[in-house]
Formats: structure tokens, sequence, C-alpha cells
């Protein structure tokens, strides 16, 4: 077996899931170096991404400047950021100057299927299949400081309508590292079975007027093809479903 390739997070770029127990996330007051930097770059492609999806909104979030793991503690140094300049980074091949970091509450249900969301086709990842989630944004953040377990909890609720607090959260919140990019997860079961929760989820969807998903869906492997998954997801199905093995 080849050796692991760590970068300076500290992590493996690979997407493996490692256990955090401590975090420090704080948020900067000043801009985004890179919306200053590259304003003129930003600009022009907010125009293309607008031609192409008219329905985006450049709102504030949260984009990280460095991020770096060790022996379990997780420190990142964020700043506030137009969608903008999240959008321009991401299309950026070498994804330099910025880190993203967000949270996906993985939700299972009381079979051990797990419950996903397809993103509508107004949003900025239509038909991609992914746990409901959203960039960290001034919501988020609480005496200066990201809170992970609140974003969770307000993502779930917008996206889907399941409360997190109804559900059995898993001690362990965990990290899944590719290049530039991290994802915090937490496992949170559910009493229902996955059939049920989709069914919710699905009815709660048709009573909005402007939906952010299309329809939930239930996974029960870890087939990286059974759907468009975003890249995010792939290595956290393996992981899931290996240890139910």
């Amino acid at each position: 077996m080849s050796a692991l390739v760590f970068d300076e997070v500290g992590l493996p770029a690979d997407g493996s899931v490692h256990e955090v127990r401590s975090l420090d996330l704080r948020v900067s007051p000043s801009v985004h170096p890179l919306e200053t930097a590259q304003a003129e770059a930003i600009a022009r492609n907010w125009e293309a991404e607008l031609a192409a999806n008219p329905a985006l909104f450049n709102g504030p979030l949260i984009l990280q400047r460095e991020i770096r793991y060790s022996q379990g503690h997780l420190e990142a140094e964020g700043h506030v950021a137009g969608f903008a300049t999240f959008l321009w980074w991401r299309r950026q091949p070498e994804l330099s100057g910025a880190c993203h970091l967000f949270a996906y509450p993985v939700l299972v249900g009381s079979d051990g299927a797990l419950i996903a969301v397809e993103m509508a086709p107004h949003t900025a990842n239509p038909g991609q299949v992914y746990f409901a989630a959203g960039s960290l944004d001034l919501s988020d953040i609480v005496d200066g400081r990201c809170d992970i377990e609140g974003n969770m909890r307000r993502e779930v609720q917008e996206e889907t309508g399941l409360d997190l607090r109804a559900a059995e959260p898993d001690p362990v919140l965990y990290a899944s590292y590719r290049s530039r990019k991290m994802t915090l997860l937490r496992l949170f079961r559910f009493r229902e079975t996955a059939d049920q929760l989709v069914e919710n989820i699905n009815a709660f969807a048709r009573r909005c007027n402007e939906p952010e998903i299309s329809r939930a869906v239930a996974i029960r492997d870890g087939d990286p093809t059974a759907h468009r998954y975003g890249l995010a997801m792939l290595p956290i199905l393996g992981w899931y479903f290996s240890q139910r093995a």
C-alpha cells in the first residue's frame, strides 16, 4: 500500500475520514483577501454565472483562508466573502488563495440507509445528490467562531423540514479532506426508516414555494454511480458502508 500524502493542512487529501476531538473555527472581521485581490475576475465570472442561472444570489458566506489539523484538533481562519467569490474560486484549477470548510449532517434511517437530497434546477449545484448542507454564513457566527452544529440544524430544517434534535447524534465529529476542501460530518440516527424520512422530506418540499431540493434519496450501498453525487460524498459513502459491512 502506498503511503498517504499529507499536505499543509495536516491530513491526507484523499477524503479519508478522521476523528475531530476539538475545533476552533475563527472568523476574521476583515473581508477575505481573495475578494480584494481578484475583484475584477470575480465580477466577470459572476456575470457569466448569472447569465447561466439568473436565480443565483450573491449573499455573504464564510470562506476559509487556512485550515490546520493536528492530533484531532482542527483550527481554521475564515473571512466573510460573497457567494460570487466562492463560485469564482471553485472554478480555479489549483483552488489557490482559499479553503472551503462545510458540514455534512449524515441522516441515518432506522434501517441503516442514508438520506440525501437532489438539488433543484435553480440552485448552484443543480441535479447533484448530497447530504442536506450549505456553506457557513453570517447566521452561523457565534462570538467570532463558526457554529458547525447550528449550521447543520439550520440547513437540514431549511432543505428537508426535519429537526435534527429529534435524532440521536453520534458523539464523534469527523473530518473528510480533499485538496483545499474540508467536510465536517456527524451521523444523526432517526427512529423512522429511510423510506419514511424520504416521504416526509418530499412532502415538505411540495409545500415550499421554491424548494431547494427536487427530491429526497435513500442510499443503501456505497455504489458511486448510483446517483449524480457531489464529489465530497464519495469517500464518506465508502467509509460508512465499509463500516457496516
